[in-house]
């Protein structure tokens, strides 16, 4: 268990913060789990974070889910790793400088991240549910399988640009101008969001697997299936945005 801190509750305020994950955006949520923990001061500056099979068992994971997470808070200067007897996983002091996401953070400070993301989430179930349960004719089928193709081979710098693309032309082929306008207007929100946290490779390759579900989905006309599958995809995006900017 962590370090003691000598403030009641501490131990009960990191155990029910470590709560176990649901389903589905397992290594999103645990993410935005620890990052909680981190950013709320439940483990010190220098404290310990409990012992890998303790935390992957309170958090509901894999030990290599668990190790994927701590590599990318390590990579994000938030954890130290130590080896040795007295070794384990330890919380860095966060300097008292500007750090390179200050300035995109000031650029959405005035929005409303919880709003921004439930509207998300309406929209695009909505989308996804009114393409599959409409159909598609042989055009629309073909631009959604071309449009989830390029998000398969955009290079890392590009692919949040033809994410956009991908969700954008969901939206579009809706049947719904109004909800396509309404989407292209949040999405730009999201956007701006998703770029004052760090571009990672495993959520990547997650919602890469959902969009080939999605798609598959709704080509099938599986109303009820696309919906849940967007449903999910948009939890794992507002569970990395949480943990990195609330």
């Amino acid at each position: 268990m962590a370090e003691e801190t000598g403030e009641p509750g501490h131990s009960g305020r990191l155990l029910s913060a470590l709560r176990p994950v649901r389903a589905g955006n397992g290594f999103e949520e645990a993410l935005e789990r620890i990052l909680q923990v981190v950013r709320l001061g439940l483990v010190p500056d220098g404290g310990r974070l409990p012992a890998e099979r303790e935390l992957a068992g309170l958090l509901g994971i894999s030990r290599v889910t668990l190790r994927e997470v701590l590599s990318v808070l390590q990579d994000q200067g938030l954890i130290e790793a130590r080896r040795g007897r007295h070794g384990g996983t330890f919380v860095l002091p966060r300097g008292p400088g500007p750090d390179a996401g200050d300035e995109l953070r000031r650029r959405v400070a005035d929005v409303d991240i919880e709003d921004v993301l439930l509207f998300r989430e309406v929209l695009e179930s909505g989308a996804a549910g009114l393409c599959a349960a409409r159909g598609l004719d042989d055009e629309g089928a073909d631009r959604l399988r071309t449009a989830l193709a390029a998000t398969h081979e955009a290079p890392l710098p590009d692919y949040r640009r033809i994410d956009t693309l991908f969700h954008l032309t969901l939206a579009e082929l809706s049947g719904s101008p109004s909800l396509a306008a309404r989407y292209a207007s949040v999405r730009a929100r999201v956007n701006d969001l998703l770029d004052c946290i760090p571009l990672l490779v495993r959520n990547l390759e997650h919602s890469q697997h959902q969009h080939t579900v999605l798609v598959a989905a709704v080509l099938d006309g599986d109303e009820e299936g696309a919906r849940a599958v967007m449903r999910e995809h948009c939890a794992g995006t507002a569970a990395l945005l949480r943990g990195f900017l609330a």
